[in-house]
């Protein structure tokens, strides 16, 4: 069977961001049991088995696994996903779940009835793979996880799009919980194993299964990724339960004093523009200064903090090395860039030596600004914005757009490199579509400089009328 998505890399990368212990199983119901002979390297019971057994045999040996309903011991398991209908006798009149899971055997009707179940009669078999080697295109995907990594795959899943996930457990045979309910709803599906896949499916103390269909997996990943740049990782770090959290709590929770004093209480009006490499941010940024709005630039200030001598720039070369600088004293900034391009540690070490004096410089140039005009359009061009996670400081945000094709030209005419080398370093940014979905205003600097500044002249008249609201 070919798959339509190549699952491999989306699948190592949500494994690597919140370190999943087994694989994620992709789970198909097949229409016909002899569909079963179409999949590569499966492998049938050749005993009684429960589906949570076969579960495991995915997520823990890396086996391909299919079965049909003569596979399985007794009919609980292949009537939870519709390979068979369950008994009358013994089940629907309550005699089993009264044994052990409930009082009566009123009690065990009313458990056996609340089960969600796949209708029965539509499909003969079912197939489980690790998703990671493209066994086949799946119905749904399950994922085992201990809290901690189910809390950040849920708020990856809320980051866009938000929407309340709902927890449900019928208790005994939960597995249904997961698995039925994403097959009924579409949507995520977040529970707890029950005992019997503890016991015979070996799940652990802590785990968690979540069932989502294929579709969300990619959401999953982008949502992890931006978490994960915004500083919301796997392992948690703590904080400290008797510190002073002070420092560590983001300023979504103790920074309104901050905020508010750079959006401040008069008329001035903050422009976050951002855009991607070779998309013209400074082109959009001169024209918009020339009718009226000062810049402050993070670029510029970058460079200020680490003249030779500042304490960034201190930092920097205790960290990094003499290696890092120019017979000048002053940084040798590909070498540092080689460095950190493809090593986020280092990068993130160095965001943390340059970041905050940045902020510093930032404060003072808006206090500048807006001590001679309390009503100023300030534009603060900033390329990495969005990566760096700085939109709530701005009233509004402005993104210069060029489809990634000019992006890759114009990145390899400036730089003398070569369009592929153009294009992964591209690559390595959120793209500028993406970054689309942030923006207030969009100039579209793809054609001629009359048409941009065109675009700059209405936007301008769009922010003063957008001021005037203040």
């Amino acid at each position: 069977m070919r798959t339509r998505v190549d699952w491999e890399k989306p699948v190592r990368r949500i494994e690597h961001l919140i370190r999943l212990k087994s694989f994620p199983v992709a789970f198909k119901m097949l229409e016909k049991k002899e569909m079963l002979d179409e999949i590569p390297f499966i492998r049938r019971p050749g005993k009684k088995v429960s589906l949570c057994q076969l579960i495991t045999q995915v997520r823990t040996f890396d086996w391909t696994v299919g079965a049909d309903p003569e596979d399985f011991v007794g009919p609980v398991c292949p009537s939870i996903i519709g390979l068979t209908e369950l008994p009358e006798l013994g089940f629907y009149d309550g005699t089993f779940r009264s044994i052990v899971w409930t009082k009566t055997r009123k009690d065990a009707i009313a458990f056996e009835k609340a089960i969600p179940r796949l209708p029965a009669g539509k499909n003969e078999a079912v197939a489980l793979a690790p998703l990671v080697y493209n066994p086949f295109d799946p119905d749904i995907v399950l994922i085992y996880a201990n809290p901690a990594q189910m809390m950040l795959l849920i708020n990856a899943l809320q980051f866009e799009n938000y929407e309340v996930m709902e927890f449900s457990c019928v208790g005994e045979s939960s597995c249904s919980d997961a698995i039925v309910r994403c097959y009924q709803t579409g949507k995520p599906s977040l529970t707890i194993p029950c005992y019997g896949e503890r016991r015979y499916g070996h799940a652990q103390d802590e785990d968690l299964v979540m069932a989502l269909k294929p579709e969300h997996i990619e959401k999953a990943l982008k949502g992890l990724e931006v978490l994960y740049r915004r500083g919301i990782r796997y392992p948690i770090s703590y904080a400290g339960a008797e510190t002073d959290l002070s420092a560590a709590y983001p300023m979504s929770y103790g920074g309104l004093d901050q905020l508010e004093f750079i959006r401040g209480k008069d008329k001035r009006l903050l422009i976050g523009v951002t855009g991607s490499i070779a998309t013209g941010k400074s082109t959009v940024a001169n024209m918009l200064e020339e009718l009226g709005a000062p810049i402050i630039d993070f670029d510029v200030l970058a460079r200020e903090v680490v003249q030779p001598g500042k304490p960034a720039w201190k930092d920097i070369v205790d960290y990094f090395g003499k290696q890092i600088l120019e017979e000048d004293e002053n940084l040798n900034r590909k070498a540092l860039s080689d460095i950190v391009f493809n090593d986020l540690e280092k990068r993130k070490k160095l965001e943390s030596f340059t970041h905050p004096r940045i902020q510093e410089k930032f404060i003072v140039q808006l206090d500048e600004i807006t001590s001679n005009d309390p009503e100023a359009i300030i534009q603060v061009v900033i390329p990495l914005l969005i990566e760096q996670n700085l939109t709530y400081l701005f009233h509004k945000l402005l993104v210069v757009y060029t489809p990634r094709e000019i992006q890759v030209k114009r990145l390899a005419e400036r730089d003398r490199i070569s369009e592929e080398k153009a294009l992964n370093i591209l690559q390595s940014q959120i793209s500028i579509d993406e970054k689309l979905e942030y923006a207030d205003y969009v100039v579209h600097n793809d054609q001629s400089l009359e048409h941009t500044r065109k675009q700059v002249v209405e936007l301008w008249e769009k922010l003063k009328g957008e001021q005037e609201k203040k």
